[in-house]
C-alpha cells in the first residue's frame, strides 16, 4: 500500500538542538511550516500536545486554512476535555479542513507532567480512561440517537451530537505507548498504533504483541506509523559528521546535566537499546536520545538519501506503513526531506510492493 509521511508543525521554531525563537505563538510560522510540508509531499503533519504550549486545536485550523491538501494529525490527551466535548470539537475542525483530520490520542508518560494540568491518576489509571475515552468518542460521532454511558472515568445522560465526522465512519485515530497497558488499552481500538525507532528486531516483537492484543479483543490488528529524526548529507560521512555536531550542540545546551531518567516505558526502551550499540541495523543512532533522555521521537537515521530511505523501507516491511519523520533543523529539514528523501521512500516502497504481488504463491 502507499506510505503515510507524517511531518511535524509547531507554533515556533525550535528543537533540542536549536532555543526557541521568536514568541510562543506565531501564525506565520505556522502557516509557513504548513506549507513547506505541502510542497514536500508530506501527506499528514503532527501538532504536538504539551502542557505549556499553545491550543492544538487552533493551531490546526489556522494549518489547515493555509494549505490544501496536507492532512493534520492532532496530539489530545484525555482527561482535560470531556470525550463528548472532544468528538464535537474534532468533528467540527474535520469539517473545517474539508476531511483533513486525523486525532493522536496520548495518554501522558509523566506524572509531574500530568499534574500541571490538574491531573493525578497513576499511570494504569490513565490507559483505561484512554480505553474508555475512544469508546465514546466512537460513540459520541457514530450513534443516531441520543445514549447514557456510566463506565469508570465518565458519566453522561442523553449524549449526543448533531455534527458528525466528515470522513466515515469517523476521523482516523492513533495513538502509542510502549508499556503493557498501552497496548491493552489502544491495540483493539487505535486504526494506527505509533513506535519510536526502536532496533528493526525489537520493532518488529512489538509489533507482534500489538496485534495479538488486537486479536485477542476481537478486533483487527492496527495499522503502524513509526517515528525518527533523519539526519541527511550528501554522503554518509558528511551525514556522520552533521550527526556529531548536532550531539555536541545538545550537549552544550544541557550545560553538561546528565537527563532525569524518564518514567515512560516508551523512553526506557529507547535508553535500553543505547545501551546496548551507539548504532543499531544500518544507521540508527542512539546517542541524542541518549542524551535528551529518550523525550519523545530523539532515534536518528543517518546517512546520504539513500541509505536512511532504505532503512526506512525497512520499517515499512515490518509493517510500518506509516512514516513520521521530524528534523532537528525543522524547516530546512523539512525541505530536504521533500527534495531528497520522501521521493526514495516512496520509489522504493512502490518497487517492493510490486514485488509482492508479481511474487508467485508457494506451490505454483
Amino acid at each position: 500500500m502507499p506510505v503515510e509521511m507524517i511531518g511535524w508543525i509547531a507554533p515556533r521554531i525550535s528543537s533540542e538542538v536549536l532555543a526557541p525563537q521568536g514568541p510562543p505563538f506565531s501564525s506565520d510560522i505556522i502557516g509557513v511550516t504548513a506549507q513547506i510540508h505541502e510542497k514536500a509531499d508530506f501527506d499528514r503533519a503532527l501538532i504536538g500536545y504539551f502542557t505549556d504550549a499553545p491550543d492544538g486545536f487552533l493551531i490546526g485550523a489556522h494549518a489547515a486554512a493555509a494549505t490544501k491538501r496536507l492532512g493534520l494529525l492532532l496530539a489530545h490527551r484525555p482527561g482535560f476535555v470531556a470525550p463528548t466535548l472532544a468528538a464535537r470539537k474534532l468533528a467540527t475542525l474535520d469539517h473545517l479542513s474539508g476531511g483533513r483530520l486525523a486525532v493522536h490520542i496520548i495518554a501522558g508518560g509523566s506524572g509531574a507532567d500530568q499534574a500541571k494540568d490538574g491531573d493525578f491518576i497513576d499511570h494504569a489509571g490513565r490507559y483505561r480512561r484512554v480505553s474508555e475515552y475512544i469508546g465514546l468518542l466512537k460513540r459520541t460521532w457514530t450513534s443516531m440517537t441520543p445514549f447514557d454511558h456510566v463506565g469508570e472515568f465518565y458519566h453522561v445522560e442523553g449524549a449526543y451530537s448533531d455534527i458528525r465526522c466528515k470522513q466515515s465512519p469517523h476521523v482516523p485515530i492513533y495513538g502509542g505507548g510502549g508499556s503493557n497497558n498501552a497496548i491493552q488499552a489502544l491495540a483493539p481500538h487505535a486504526d494506527h498504533y505509533m513506535l519510536w525507532g526502536e532496533p528493526l528486531r525489537e520493532t518488529a516483537e512489538f509489533m507482534r504483541q500489538v496485534r495479538q492484543a488486537a486479536i485477542a479483543a476481537g478486533k483487527s490488528p492496527p495499522q503502524f506509523s513509526l517515528s525518527t529524526r533523519p539526519i541527511l548529507a550528501e554522503t554518509d560521512d558528511k551525514a556522520w559528521d552533521r550527526a556529531q555536531s548536532f550531539l555536541e550542540r545538545v550537549k552544550a545546551r544541557s550545560g553538561g546535566v546528565a537527563p532525569m531518567k524518564p518514567e515512560n516505558l516508551g523512553s526506557q526502551r529507547l535508553l535500553a537499546a543505547a545501551a546496548t550499540a551507539e548504532v543499531h541495523d544500518t544507521c540508527l543512532w542512539m546517542k541524542l536520545a541518549e542524551a535528551t533522555g529518550a523525550r519523545g521521537n530523539s532515534t536518528a537515521l543517518v546517512g546520504a538519501p539513500e541509505t536512511v530511505a532504505k532503512a526506512l523501507l525497512a520499517y515499512y516491511k515490518l509493517g510500518a506503513t506509516s512514516l513520521l519523520i521530524r528534523g532537528y533543523e525543522p524547516l530546512e529539514d523539512a525541505v530536504q526531506y521533500g527534495e531528497k528523501l520522501i521521493p526514495l521512500v516512496r520509489n522504493f516502497v512502490a518497487e517492493f510492493d510490486a514485488q509482492q504481488v508479481d511474487r508467485p504463491a508457494r506451490g505454483t
